[in-house]
């Protein structure tokens, strides 16, 4: 899977957007901001130091936010909620699951997909771990909900969608897609899922504190708004002061009330994303994967994220590093993540740190 030449035309200027950090092989750990998210966020502290915070401007941002990243997943606005972190937006779907269901996981998947539901064995909800290929096989009549990462943030591995649905539609179990470590190199259709919920900061290059859930109409009723605030009301700023609730007839009755000055900086890395050629960035970084991948003599994988082994003290990564490259340590091995920041040089500094490892 290779960048064809008019790829790299779209990606130059998705790739200027940011300022370049030659060995940053992180996406999967903390994504880059652009430019224009430190400027924003610059501008806003600056108001803000100087008594001028607006608060209409903060929820503007908010609501272009949620625009860009329902244009991102391919579904509407009202489908999306916003968040703050992952285990929040899990922990409210978690808490809406009946007493004594089962819930089917992955083994080793991103805590955040997994803990919200083990909290709740005091009630019966009981968590069976499988392994990621055995997935769609192992659900049963009795499994209510799949939660599953798209992605698997230990490895990179990629969940075989249409089997996992399949097998979730015949059962009658929703489906729970934790998408952060796809979107924004993986092309995603939010739709296919029952819910999916997304950390932005990562492959979206968003500031830490922005998450997103998504959930059609017909299934908003059975998620309880664990977080209902005012900014889960139907209009917000009549919504500060209880007892009368009336919340959003949307998926904003679900919404997390945001941090602002997040959400200020994560308008043009959402709405970057949203608006980049989807195929052409998948193409990119999963070929500069693979690339790094064959100069050390491995197959290709298909994803943008590459694990190696490496032993108890980080030698490889600690080598890595030595050469200018950043990359994490995750789960006992070497993660590296391939993103649009990224090119040629980088493939090439890691592969020769590596080669005699």
């Amino acid at each position: 899977m290779h960048a064809t030449i008019k790829d790299m035309d779209v990606l130059d200027t998705l790739r200027a957007a940011f300022v370049p950090v030659p060995g940053y092989l992180d996406a999967a750990t903390c994504g880059l901001p652009t430019r224009a998210t430190v400027t924003a966020m610059h501008d806003a502290l600056d108001s803000w130091q100087a008594g001028r915070a607006d608060l209409a401007a903060y929820d503007e941002a908010v609501s272009a936010s949620r625009q860009a990243y329902a244009r991102l997943v391919g579904v509407a606005p009202s489908w999306v909620a916003v968040g703050s972190h992952l285990s929040v937006l899990v922990g409210m779907v978690a808490a809406s699951v009946p007493d004594g269901t089962e819930v089917l996981t992955v083994d080793r998947d991103f805590a955040s997909v997994v803990f919200p539901f083990l909290t709740h064995a005091d009630r019966g909800v009981t968590v069976r771990t499988v392994a990621l290929e055995a997935l769609a096989d192992e659900v049963r009549p009795s499994t209510h909900t799949v939660a599953f990462s798209l992605v698997q943030s230990i490895d990179g591995r990629v969940a075989d969608v249409d089997a996992i649905r399949a097998a979730a539609a015949a059962a009658g179990a929703l489906t729970l897609c934790d998408i952060t470590q796809a979107a924004g190199w993986l092309p995603v259709d939010a739709a296919l899922f029952d819910i999916t919920v997304c950390a932005s900061y990562k492959w979206l290059s968003a500031p830490r504190g922005t998450a997103f859930l998504t959930v059609g109409p017909d299934l908003l009723d059975r998620l309880r708004p664990t977080s209902a605030g005012w900014y889960a009301g139907e209009e917000i700023w009549s919504s500060v002061y209880g007892p009368t609730m009336q919340l959003a007839r949307d998926a904003r009755r679900l919404d997390v009330s945001p941090a602002w000055l997040c959400w200020v900086g994560a308008v043009p890395a959402l709405e970057l994303f949203a608006d980049a050629p989807h195929e052409a960035v998948h193409r990119y970084t999963v070929g500069l994967a693979d690339a790094f991948r064959a100069g050390l003599g491995l197959p290709p994988g298909g994803s943008a994220i590459v694990r190696l082994p490496d032993d108890a003290a980080g030698s490889r990564r600690a080598r890595l590093a030595a050469q200018g490259t950043r990359a994490a340590g995750r789960g006992g091995g070497l993660r590296l993540a391939f993103h649009v920041w990224n090119d040629a040089a980088d493939v090439a500094q890691a592969v020769a740190a590596l080669s005699n490892s």
